[in-house]
């Protein structure tokens, strides 16, 4: 059994690729590093709309991109991610098409943050996110799950380290690599978990209080209609 970040990024900021291609080894480096202090065995990198090879850290790290669909955010992992997208250029349906046929799971992303990709019925996605940054949903996404019939997995949405394992995923395999989170994705042999100790949910406010400054009309920041905050967020 493998602990898992399948969510996080190697910058706290957007934009400014130049600048950002040349902070990302320290980025995966910090990541890594604050992985295996939390006792993670691995973490996925998923920056939005591009993939950076990475050599293996401290932590083993799992190939990803998060993919900004007309409807929403979808996270590719595995062994070959795409190296770029374009945000808006494509539908859920193209995305998990992409993904399946590099061998990669397609899990979506925060559905319930500016997201209405599990509107779309029928698509084939490998598992829905519980997100690290407002866990309060969980309710609703596990409903979601059940109602799709895919596996629950979580992740973090770290951009800064300190967030990394606040959120992460079991993961039932002999090894891990790239092909063998994919395959217990697939096969249903993965575990959600939020990690809800003080010091998560102090960061969990420190964050949302920082997002609502940069971006005050994010739903992030506000509560999601029709859930409560259960008292351990």
């Amino acid at each position: 059994m493998f602990a898992v970040d399948l969510h996080a990024h190697t910058r706290f900021f957007h934009g400014h690729r130049g600048l950002g291609d040349r902070y990302d080894p320290i980025g995966v480096s910090l990541l890594a590093r604050t992985a295996r202090w939390r006792g993670l065995d691995g973490v996925a990198t998923t920056n939005h709309d591009y993939y950076t090879p990475f050599e293996r850290e401290a932590a083993t790290i799992v190939p990803g991109i998060e993919v900004t669909t007309t409807r929403g955010h979808v996270l590719v992992v595995g062994p070959d991610p795409p190296e770029e997208t374009v945000p808006l250029e494509y539908t859920p349906a193209e995305v998990v098409d992409m993904a399946h046929e590099r061998g990669c799971a397609a899990i979506v992303a925060h559905p319930f943050r500016n997201s209405t990709v599990t509107d779309v019925q029928d698509l084939p996605f490998d598992a829905i996110e519980i997100n690290g940054k407002h866990p309060r949903t969980q309710p609703l996404v596990e409903r979601l799950a059940t109602e799709h019939d895919v596996p629950l997995v979580a992740g973090s949405d770290a951009h800064y380290p300190v967030e990394v394992g606040r959120a992460y995923t079991r993961i039932d395999a002999d090894e891990l690599t790239p092909e063998s989170v994919v395959e217990a994705i697939q096969d249903g042999r993965v575990e959600a978990v939020v990690d809800r100790r003080p010091v998560d949910r102090f960061i969990r406010r420190w964050y949302r209080a920082i997002h609502s400054r940069k971006h005050p009309n994010d739903l992030l920041s506000k509560p999601t209609p029709g859930v409560g905050e259960p008292p351990q967020s």
